[in-house]
Protein backbone atom coordinates (compact mmCIF):
# COMPACT_ATOMS: atom_id res chain seq x y z
CA UNK A 1 0.00 0.00 0.00
CA UNK A 2 2.92 2.25 0.84
CA UNK A 3 4.24 1.91 -2.66
CA UNK A 4 0.95 2.39 -4.02
CA UNK A 5 0.74 6.10 -1.94
CA UNK A 6 4.39 6.85 -3.92
CA UNK A 7 3.53 6.04 -6.83
CA UNK A 8 0.20 7.97 -6.90
CA UNK A 9 2.37 11.34 -5.76
CA UNK A 10 4.61 10.84 -8.40
CA UNK A 11 1.76 10.61 -10.80
CA UNK A 12 -0.41 13.85 -9.74
CA UNK A 13 2.86 15.53 -9.71
CA UNK A 14 3.19 15.12 -13.67
CA UNK A 15 -0.45 16.18 -13.73
CA UNK A 16 0.41 19.57 -12.55
CA UNK A 17 2.45 19.86 -16.01
CA UNK A 18 -0.09 19.20 -17.53
CA UNK A 19 -2.15 21.24 -16.19
CA UNK A 20 -0.36 24.70 -16.85
CA UNK A 21 -0.10 23.62 -20.59
CA UNK A 22 -3.41 23.10 -21.41
CA UNK A 23 -4.13 26.19 -18.96
CA UNK A 24 -2.49 27.77 -22.08
CA UNK A 25 -4.73 26.98 -24.24
CA UNK A 26 -7.73 28.21 -22.30
CA UNK A 27 -6.33 31.79 -21.88
CA UNK A 28 -5.61 32.05 -25.15
CA UNK A 29 -9.93 30.92 -26.00
CA UNK A 30 -10.59 33.47 -22.80
CA UNK A 31 -8.37 36.35 -23.25
CA UNK A 32 -7.39 36.82 -19.92
CA UNK A 33 -5.04 34.94 -17.46
CA UNK A 34 -7.87 35.59 -14.74
CA UNK A 35 -10.35 34.35 -17.27
CA UNK A 36 -8.74 31.24 -17.75
CA UNK A 37 -7.85 30.40 -13.95
CA UNK A 38 -11.84 31.40 -12.74
CA UNK A 39 -13.40 29.30 -15.14
CA UNK A 40 -10.73 26.35 -14.90
CA UNK A 41 -11.13 26.35 -10.99
CA UNK A 42 -15.02 26.96 -11.19
CA UNK A 43 -14.89 23.78 -13.48
CA UNK A 44 -13.25 21.91 -10.92
CA UNK A 45 -15.66 23.41 -8.14
CA UNK A 46 -18.49 21.82 -10.22
CA UNK A 47 -17.27 18.50 -11.01
CA UNK A 48 -16.22 17.67 -7.04
CA UNK A 49 -19.66 19.04 -5.83
CA UNK A 50 -21.30 16.51 -8.36
CA UNK A 51 -19.35 13.57 -6.69
CA UNK A 52 -19.83 15.00 -3.58
CA UNK A 53 -23.14 14.47 -4.01
CA UNK A 54 -22.94 11.44 -5.50
CA UNK A 55 -20.95 9.78 -3.16
CA UNK A 56 -22.91 11.47 0.00
CA UNK A 57 -20.25 13.34 0.61
CA UNK A 58 -21.81 16.73 0.49
CA UNK A 59 -23.67 16.54 3.95
CA UNK A 60 -20.22 17.62 5.26
CA UNK A 61 -19.95 21.15 4.25
CA UNK A 62 -22.86 21.85 7.02
CA UNK A 63 -19.77 21.51 9.56
CA UNK A 64 -17.92 24.39 7.73
CA UNK A 65 -18.87 27.03 10.45
CA UNK A 66 -17.72 24.96 13.82
CA UNK A 67 -14.06 24.36 12.07
CA UNK A 68 -11.72 27.18 12.66
CA UNK A 69 -11.52 29.71 9.78
CA UNK A 70 -7.72 29.19 8.60
CA UNK A 71 -8.58 25.91 8.11
CA UNK A 72 -10.41 27.35 4.87
CA UNK A 73 -7.64 28.88 3.51
CA UNK A 74 -6.12 26.45 1.98
CA UNK A 75 -7.82 26.92 -1.16
CA UNK A 76 -6.14 30.60 -1.76
CA UNK A 77 -2.98 29.32 -3.06
CA UNK A 78 -4.97 27.69 -5.94
CA UNK A 79 -5.22 31.12 -7.90
CA UNK A 80 -1.70 31.78 -7.71
CA UNK A 81 -0.20 28.52 -8.51
CA UNK A 82 -2.61 28.20 -11.93
CA UNK A 83 -2.09 31.74 -13.10
CA UNK A 84 1.51 31.73 -12.02
CA UNK A 85 1.35 28.67 -14.19
CA UNK A 86 -0.09 30.52 -17.19
CA UNK A 87 2.41 33.58 -16.96
CA UNK A 88 5.16 31.29 -16.73
CA UNK A 89 5.08 28.77 -19.29
CA UNK A 90 5.33 30.79 -22.60
CA UNK A 91 7.73 32.54 -21.15
CA UNK A 92 10.48 30.66 -19.24
CA UNK A 93 9.80 27.26 -20.42
CA UNK A 94 7.93 24.34 -18.69
CA UNK A 95 11.70 23.02 -17.57
CA UNK A 96 12.40 26.37 -16.36
CA UNK A 97 9.17 27.05 -15.02
CA UNK A 98 8.35 23.93 -13.00
CA UNK A 99 12.00 24.14 -11.79
CA UNK A 100 11.32 27.01 -9.91
CA UNK A 101 7.98 25.56 -8.48
CA UNK A 102 10.17 23.24 -7.03
CA UNK A 103 12.65 24.91 -4.91
CA UNK A 104 9.63 27.09 -4.04
CA UNK A 105 7.99 24.08 -2.60
CA UNK A 106 10.76 22.26 -0.83
CA UNK A 107 11.43 24.56 1.43
CA UNK A 108 8.23 25.07 3.29
CA UNK A 109 7.45 21.52 2.86
CA UNK A 110 10.96 20.83 4.79
CA UNK A 111 10.08 23.46 7.30
CA UNK A 112 6.74 21.73 8.08
CA UNK A 113 8.43 18.42 8.57
CA UNK A 114 11.16 19.93 10.18
CA UNK A 115 8.61 22.07 12.99
CA UNK A 116 5.80 19.89 12.87
CA UNK A 117 3.59 23.00 11.68
CA UNK A 118 0.26 22.69 11.04
CA UNK A 119 -0.17 19.40 12.46
CA UNK A 120 2.29 17.69 10.24
CA UNK A 121 4.10 15.01 12.28
CA UNK A 122 7.48 16.10 13.14
CA UNK A 123 10.40 15.01 11.45
CA UNK A 124 14.18 15.28 12.60
CA UNK A 125 16.65 17.01 10.58
CA UNK A 126 19.31 14.64 8.30
CA UNK A 127 21.92 14.94 6.39
CA UNK A 128 19.85 13.94 3.41
CA UNK A 129 17.78 17.04 3.70
CA UNK A 130 20.36 18.99 4.17
CA UNK A 131 22.77 17.89 1.14
CA UNK A 132 19.19 17.60 -1.18
CA UNK A 133 17.93 21.42 -0.55
CA UNK A 134 21.57 22.03 -2.21
CA UNK A 135 21.11 19.95 -4.68
CA UNK A 136 17.65 21.34 -5.36
CA UNK A 137 19.23 25.74 -5.58
CA UNK A 138 21.98 24.20 -7.64
CA UNK A 139 19.78 22.53 -10.21
CA UNK A 140 17.61 25.59 -10.31
CA UNK A 141 20.58 28.11 -10.54
CA UNK A 142 21.52 25.71 -13.94
CA UNK A 143 17.92 25.75 -15.27
CA UNK A 144 17.09 29.35 -14.53
CA UNK A 145 21.00 31.10 -15.36
CA UNK A 146 19.46 32.04 -19.07
CA UNK A 147 16.91 33.81 -17.79
CA UNK A 148 18.20 34.94 -14.68
CA UNK A 149 19.46 38.21 -15.39
CA UNK A 150 16.58 40.27 -16.89
CA UNK A 151 13.45 38.05 -15.52
CA UNK A 152 13.80 38.47 -11.56
CA UNK A 153 10.71 39.02 -10.94
CA UNK A 154 9.40 36.01 -13.38
CA UNK A 155 11.92 33.71 -10.83
CA UNK A 156 10.46 35.16 -7.71
CA UNK A 157 6.70 34.89 -8.65
CA UNK A 158 7.22 31.09 -9.70
CA UNK A 159 9.23 30.41 -6.44
CA UNK A 160 6.59 32.11 -4.70
CA UNK A 161 3.82 30.09 -6.27
CA UNK A 162 5.69 26.91 -5.54
CA UNK A 163 6.26 27.88 -1.89
CA UNK A 164 2.32 28.03 -1.19
CA UNK A 165 1.74 24.60 -2.63
CA UNK A 166 2.71 22.55 0.34
CA UNK A 167 0.85 24.81 3.29
CA UNK A 168 -2.12 24.48 1.44
CA UNK A 169 -2.10 20.79 1.44
CA UNK A 170 -1.07 20.90 5.33
CA UNK A 171 -4.04 23.46 6.21
CA UNK A 172 -6.22 21.12 3.56
CA UNK A 173 -5.09 18.21 6.03
CA UNK A 174 -6.62 20.15 8.88
CA UNK A 175 -9.81 20.06 7.06
CA UNK A 176 -9.64 16.70 6.44
CA UNK A 177 -9.42 16.05 9.83
CA UNK A 178 -12.37 18.20 10.39
CA UNK A 179 -14.55 17.12 7.96
CA UNK A 180 -14.03 13.46 7.78
CA UNK A 181 -14.75 13.72 3.71
CA UNK A 182 -11.93 14.51 1.64
CA UNK A 183 -14.38 15.06 -1.62
CA UNK A 184 -15.60 17.71 0.57
CA UNK A 185 -12.62 19.28 1.24
CA UNK A 186 -11.74 19.61 -1.88
CA UNK A 187 -15.35 21.05 -2.90
CA UNK A 188 -14.33 23.91 -0.08
CA UNK A 189 -10.97 24.50 -1.52
CA UNK A 190 -11.87 24.74 -5.34
CA UNK A 191 -15.10 27.06 -3.72
CA UNK A 192 -12.61 29.43 -1.70
CA UNK A 193 -9.95 29.60 -4.65
CA UNK A 194 -13.11 30.17 -7.38
CA UNK A 195 -14.40 33.14 -4.87
CA UNK A 196 -10.56 34.27 -4.37
CA UNK A 197 -9.86 34.64 -8.69
CA UNK A 198 -13.33 35.68 -9.47
CA UNK A 199 -12.53 38.91 -6.89
CA UNK A 200 -8.83 39.64 -8.81
CA UNK A 201 -10.98 39.11 -11.82
CA UNK A 202 -13.49 41.63 -10.56
CA UNK A 203 -10.62 44.25 -9.83
CA UNK A 204 -8.36 43.96 -12.49
CA UNK A 205 -8.91 46.17 -15.15
CA UNK A 206 -7.98 43.63 -17.69
CA UNK A 207 -10.42 42.49 -21.20
CA UNK A 208 -13.13 40.88 -20.11
CA UNK A 209 -13.02 37.16 -20.86
CA UNK A 210 -14.66 36.25 -24.27
CA UNK A 211 -15.99 32.50 -24.54
CA UNK A 212 -17.67 32.63 -28.00
CA UNK A 213 -13.48 31.22 -28.76
CA UNK A 214 -13.91 28.13 -26.46
CA UNK A 215 -15.27 26.18 -29.41
CA UNK A 216 -12.35 26.53 -31.58
CA UNK A 217 -10.13 25.38 -28.53
CA UNK A 218 -8.37 21.78 -28.46
CA UNK A 219 -10.40 19.08 -26.00
CA UNK A 220 -7.24 18.85 -23.82
CA UNK A 221 -7.41 22.12 -23.44
CA UNK A 222 -10.15 21.40 -20.17
CA UNK A 223 -8.04 18.75 -18.71
CA UNK A 224 -6.23 21.48 -16.59
CA UNK A 225 -9.63 21.54 -14.05
CA UNK A 226 -9.30 17.92 -13.87
CA UNK A 227 -5.57 18.39 -13.07
CA UNK A 228 -5.86 20.37 -10.28
CA UNK A 229 -8.22 18.37 -8.82
CA UNK A 230 -6.43 15.59 -8.70
CA UNK A 231 -3.67 17.15 -7.65
CA UNK A 232 -5.29 18.96 -4.41
CA UNK A 233 -7.23 16.42 -3.42
CA UNK A 234 -3.89 13.59 -3.65
CA UNK A 235 -1.82 15.76 -1.80
CA UNK A 236 -3.73 16.74 1.38
CA UNK A 237 -4.54 12.81 1.20
CA UNK A 238 -0.95 11.57 1.12
CA UNK A 239 0.54 14.57 3.16
CA UNK A 240 -0.71 12.14 6.62
CA UNK A 241 0.20 9.35 5.58
CA UNK A 242 4.03 9.52 4.25
CA UNK A 243 5.28 13.79 5.57
CA UNK A 244 4.67 16.49 4.11
CA UNK A 245 8.33 16.16 1.95
CA UNK A 246 8.02 12.62 1.13
CA UNK A 247 4.96 14.30 -0.78
CA UNK A 248 6.43 17.07 -1.99
CA UNK A 249 9.46 15.37 -3.26
CA UNK A 250 7.54 12.86 -5.69
CA UNK A 251 5.16 14.91 -6.49
CA UNK A 252 7.61 17.59 -7.42
CA UNK A 253 10.22 14.80 -9.57
CA UNK A 254 6.93 13.96 -11.39
CA UNK A 255 6.49 17.29 -12.35
CA UNK A 256 10.08 17.83 -13.57
CA UNK A 257 10.11 14.46 -15.86
CA UNK A 258 6.74 15.73 -17.26
CA UNK A 259 7.87 19.59 -17.84
CA UNK A 260 10.76 17.59 -19.55
CA UNK A 261 9.23 15.70 -21.78
CA UNK A 262 6.72 18.51 -22.59
CA UNK A 263 9.44 21.16 -23.31
CA UNK A 264 11.78 18.54 -25.09
CA UNK A 265 9.03 17.16 -27.65
CA UNK A 266 7.05 20.58 -27.66
CA UNK A 267 3.85 18.71 -26.29
CA UNK A 268 0.44 20.63 -25.65
CA UNK A 269 1.86 23.00 -28.18
CA UNK A 270 4.14 24.52 -26.56
CA UNK A 271 7.42 25.70 -28.05
CA UNK A 272 10.25 23.38 -28.47
CA UNK A 273 13.22 23.51 -26.12
CA UNK A 274 15.81 20.12 -26.99
CA UNK A 275 17.14 19.02 -23.93
CA UNK A 276 20.91 20.24 -23.61
CA UNK A 277 23.70 18.78 -21.15
CA UNK A 278 23.29 21.63 -19.14
CA UNK A 279 19.59 21.24 -18.81
CA UNK A 280 19.89 17.65 -18.16
CA UNK A 281 22.39 18.29 -15.50
CA UNK A 282 20.04 20.73 -13.52
CA UNK A 283 17.40 18.64 -14.04
CA UNK A 284 19.52 15.73 -12.59
CA UNK A 285 20.54 17.72 -9.62
CA UNK A 286 16.72 18.85 -8.95
CA UNK A 287 15.18 15.33 -9.44
CA UNK A 288 18.49 13.93 -7.06
CA UNK A 289 17.80 16.73 -4.24
CA UNK A 290 14.26 15.71 -4.24
CA UNK A 291 14.85 12.56 -3.60
CA UNK A 292 17.99 12.82 -0.80
CA UNK A 293 14.69 15.14 0.73
CA UNK A 294 12.76 12.34 0.80
CA UNK A 295 15.00 9.65 1.83
CA UNK A 296 17.07 12.05 4.47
Amino acid sequence: MYFVLLGSALLVGGLLAVQASANLQLTRAVGTPYGASALQLGLAAVVLAVLAAATGAIGAVALVPDVEPWHLAGGLASPLYITSGILLFPKLGALATVGLFVTGQMFPSTALDLFGLLGVPRQPLSAGIVIGASAVLAGITVLSRPVRATRAGWIGLGIAAGAVLPVQGAVNARLRADLHAPIAVALISFAVATLAIAVVLLLNRTPAPKLVPLRDMPWWGWLGAGCAAAYVTATFLLIPEIGAATTVALTVTGQQIASAVIDHCGLFRMPRRPLTSARVFGLALLVTGSLLVQLG
